[in-house]
């Protein structure tokens, strides 16, 4: 795969002594200083970053190489635990919360000297599409701060399109990472469950969370997925990446799915960017393209939520005031007092999931909603795997039905649930998927194309989604000119 992008930019630079690490960690600080109005952070974590930036420089000095993503500097979704650091989860809840303990992902990038900026804005708990959820109100998108930079890693987004961060690690339970990417025209991708460990990871949906990754390239991507996929033995839903897979660039003709399901419902001008791009693939990059059928698309927004909700129901009993939470100031019995914790603590989508989830757990209604929903995601994993998946390599679907919203608008709960359709499914199946840049609406707005895989075809996605960037002259990529706006040309 060929090496290009914003990482290898910097590390070149820093190699060849045009720059040092702590100018260019200072510059990026002043340039998220400079766009506060994108709101893209929740908190900076300028004196790590700085600490990191130092050791880097003494280590050029020494004359020593640089290790994959030493000396370049990113942020992290701010449901991502760093020890003595807050992560707040963008909730009132946890408002000052500083872990005790290192997320996985966090100790391999602290390892590898990668300056962390700060923890990047996102929906509260990873609960929302627009990013507007947020304790600290919206990130705005740089394309144009009217519109929404999707959610629920927001921030994330927002922050590598405008060049504030290098790249972004964030979370995806059902589209988080993949629709801001196709909101903000970035590479974003959500690996195989299990791929990356999500221990340290503040958790929405077990079954469904994945870390992953957001860059300005696939090569950017690539290069930082690479370093994070690393087998987690205290994380029991980690898995060993296959040692063949990272060698496994696609050969020859790929196969490529186009399931029509999928594009009911997008907006014409996201349907004929992702249509435009399947015909480039089919013509310059040596793809055979034919048509797959997923019909049970139809019950994957219900599934994915009644499963989420009930998980996010679960996972956030512990917020009562007594193991997590600012106990209540006043109140006359136990059942009162968690309850005006979470009251005052909750935003009210995460009231509402919670209350979805607690409802359809509760007797009567488990076997209805939950057995059932848990029964026919087992049911769309095989035919999803076994028979539309079964004769290509890829399918190729838009990554969110619509370009983004503006910022403010009014949703109603299904309008913003709906926003999901196309991403949900690799959730619920477990599979690698991946957003890139594909084309603008009439409003300017980019539109992202999502490539879902098979299980650990991770490097192929990233490989197809590099050869999308070259077949269209990397024309739907944000500009790469150094550090933009940043003062430091590279």
């Amino acid at each position: 795969m060929a090496k290009s992008g914003r990482i290898k930019t910097i590390q070149s630079a820093l190699e060849r002594g045009k720059v040092s690490c702590t100018e260019i960690t200072r510059q990026y600080l002043d340039a998220i200083h400079r766009n506060d109005h994108l709101n893209a952070y929740i908190s900076l974590t300028a004196e790590t970053a700085l600490e990191t930036a130092v050791a880097v420089d003494a280590k050029l000095a020494r004359g020593e190489p640089l290790s994959a993503l030493e000396g370049v500097p990113f942020s992290l979704k701010d449901n991502i635990s760093t020890a003595g650091l807050e992560t707040s989860c963008a909730s009132e809840m946890l408002s000052g919360y500083k872990p005790s303990y290192d997320a996985f992902v966090w100790e391999i990038l602290r390892s590898a000297n990668a300056p962390l900026l700060g923890k990047a804005n996102m929906d509260e708990f990873a609960m929302g599409s627009t990013c507007e959820t947020s304790r600290v109100g919206g990130a705005k998108n740089p394309y144009n701060t009217e519109y929404v930079p999707g959610g629920s890693s927001g921030g994330s987004a927002g922050a590598v399109a405008a060049n504030i961060a290098a790249y972004s690690i964030g979370s995806d339970t059902g589209g988080s990472i993949r629709q801001p990417a196709s909101f903000c025209g970035l590479v974003g991708i959500k690996p195989t469950y299990g791929a990356v460990s999500r221990r340290g990871l503040i958790a929405y949906a077990s079954s469904l969370d994945q870390i992953g990754v957001l860059a300005q390239s696939a090569d950017d991507c690539a290069e930082v997925f690479r370093k994070i996929a690393v087998h987690d033995a205290l994380d029991m839903t980690s898995l060993p990446f296959p040692e063949s897979a990272e060698d496994a660039e696609s050969s020859g003709t790929v196969r490529i799915g186009v399931a029509e399901e999928f594009f009911d419902g997008a907006s014409s001008g996201v349907s004929n960017a992702v249509r435009d791009i399947i015909r480039t693939m089919e013509q310059i990059t040596g793809s055979s393209v034919s048509a797959v059928n997923f019909p049970l698309l139809k019950y994957a927004l219900p599934v994915y939520y009644i499963i989420a909700c009930a998980e996010a129901s679960s996972n956030l009993g512990r917020y009562d005031g007594i193991r997590y939470g600012r106990p209540a100031d006043a109140y006359d019995d136990i059942d009162d007092a968690i309850s005006r914790v979470r009251s005052a603590g909750f935003g009210a989508e995460v009231q509402r999931r919670i209350m979805l989830g607690t409802y359809t757990l509760s007797s009567g209604f488990f076997d209805a909603y939950y057995v059932k929903a848990r029964e026919l995601k087992q049911i769309m994993t095989y035919k999803f795997v076994n028979e539309t998946l079964s004769g290509v390599d890829f399918l190729i679907t838009p990554a969110a039905p619509t370009t983004a919203p503006k910022f403010g608008e009014q949703m109603s709960p299904v309008e913003m649930y709906l926003t999901d359709i196309c991403t949900v499914t690799a959730n619920l199946t477990g599979l690698p998927a991946i957003s890139v840049p594909c084309g603008f609406d009439s409003n300017g707005m980019p539109v992202g194309v999502q490539i879902i895989g098979k299980k650990f075809s991770d490097f192929k996605l990233l490989e197809l989604a590099a050869k999308i960037e070259r077949a269209t002259d990397r024309a739907f990529l944000a500009p790469l000119n150094g550090v933009n706006g940043m003062g430091v040309s590279l």
